[in-house]
């Protein structure tokens, strides 16, 4: 009898052994369920990573830099399509780096507010910055504020070349096939969004903000970039609503309103070495209002690179009360701080104006000041039609070095 009671213990024991062993297997499943390694969407339910259950507080004070950072470790961890979802309310944040490549197809869907931290001693370079990864979407009706009143003052570009760079709002390097849609980008500490080695990349329904005096806050710059669309989109700010860099080609823009700002503008070109060429751009059914630019092409005189700006088209543009409504400027020299002389290294070629209408603030609607050195070639101008709003002077086209063909609309239009 006892040795039969012996028995039924050893087999308990065996037997607690086992169920221990069960168990601690579902928590080690459910650990890698949470780290996404074999989970459809991570520690994210049903693929959707709602960073308040993480952690994430709206009250607009809490620090929720660890929960986004969580939401996309999960979200691009899991495989299928998974959302980062960001509810409504006030979130601030660090700054953020969102890495790929992502072994799914992931969706940001920005319905409340992300506040970009003030302390510029946690930055080592930007604020959102999304690296390697394709099929990205970034939606809703949400904002990305760069809280960048608080910081502009420390800006010191305008004065020297070598200036401590603020962070950009929202940087997307290496994107393929991407969208960001619906948002608003608020006063960012440096340009807004800056698009870098991208391809096939829509920007739409987008609004950008910041006044007119803020330093450096470009809406929307690209570089090095192909097939990148910015459509139906509202741009106010400091600087140039839309810049294109070197390297970018295959270029839409349409339906965009820009103003206040510096315009969209190519360039500034030739700045520095092994800079790409820019072509393959359109710019269509575009409105400016109040902007200091309009149509920019800009190239340094002393440029530090040879390259060419060439297959640019621009059509259906309205002009509200805008300063330099057309200009092409070969010797753009901001603020005095480059080489205001120089053999020039840039090219513009094949560039048409078409249905440019509206207004100028200033006499001289068109401007095309091209290099001695360099001419502009292939210019040619229909139906362009932009007079001077003021009094007591006529509208005026000045060209210099440039070979332009025009309709009669321009007829006054003489080139040294």
């Amino acid at each position: 009898m006892a040795f039969t009671n012996n028995a039924m213990m050893r087999a308990l024991f065996l037997l607690a052994l086992v169920c221990a062993a069960q168990a601690g297997g579902k928590k080690d499943d459910a650990k890698k369920d949470d780290a996404g390694g074999d989970a459809k969407g991570g520690s994210c339910p049903d693929g959707t990573c709602d960073i308040t259950k993480l952690g994430a507080s709206g009250d607009g004070k809490t620090d929720s830099t660890k929960a986004l950072q969580e939401a996309w470790a999960s979200a691009c961890g899991g495989t299928g399509k998974n959302t980062i979802l960001i509810p409504k309310g006030d979130y601030l944040t660090g700054p953020l780096n969102y890495t790929g490549p992502c072994k799914g197809d992931v969706t940001i869907q920005v319905d409340g507010n992300l506040l970009a931290s003030t302390d510029l001693s946690l930055y080592k370079g930007n604020w959102i910055e999304i690296l390697r990864v394709e099929n990205l979407v970034i939606t809703g009706k949400g904002t990305l504020d760069g809280q960048g009143p608080s910081v502009w003052s420390k800006n010191s570009c305008a004065k020297k070349y070598d200036c401590k760079i603020l962070p950009n709002s929202l940087v997307l390097d290496f994107i393929t096939k991407g969208e960001v849609s619906g948002i608003t980008l608020l006063n960012s500490k440096f340009f807004h969004m800056n698009v870098f080695q991208c391809k096939d990349v829509v920007i739409k329904d987008v609004t950008v903000t910041a006044p007119g005096d803020s330093p450096n806050t470009d809406g929307i710059h690209m570089g090095d970039s192909s097939g990148i669309s910015i459509v139906n989109t509202v741009i106010g700010v400091g600087d140039d609503c839309i810049s294109i860099g070197p390297g970018s080609t295959k270029i839409n823009i349409t339906g965009v309103t820009c103003g206040p700002g510096h315009g969209i503008s190519i360039g500034s070109l030739g700045r520095y070495k092994d800079e790409k060429d820019v072509t393959d751009v359109s710019v269509k059914d575009c409105t400016l209002k109040k902007s200091t630019n309009g149509l920019r092409i800009k190239a340094y005189e002393d440029a530090a690179s040879v390259l060419t700006a060439s297959k640019i088209h621009y059509e259906n543009v309205k002009m509200e009360d805008v300063g330099n409504p057309i200009i092409i400027d070969m010797k753009y020299c901001p603020n005095k701080i480059c080489t205001s002389s120089g053999a020039s290294k840039v090219t513009v070629k094949d560039v048409s104006f078409k249905n440019i209408t509206g207004t100028s603030s200033t006499p001289e609607a068109v401007s095309l000041l091209c290099s001695d050195k360099i001419p502009c070639s292939g210019v040619t101008m229909d139906s362009v039609n932009v007079e001077y709003s003021g009094k007591n002077n006529k509208t005026m086209a000045v060209c210099k070095n440039a070979k332009v063909t025009a309709t009669a609309s321009l007829k006054e239009l003489e080139c040294a």
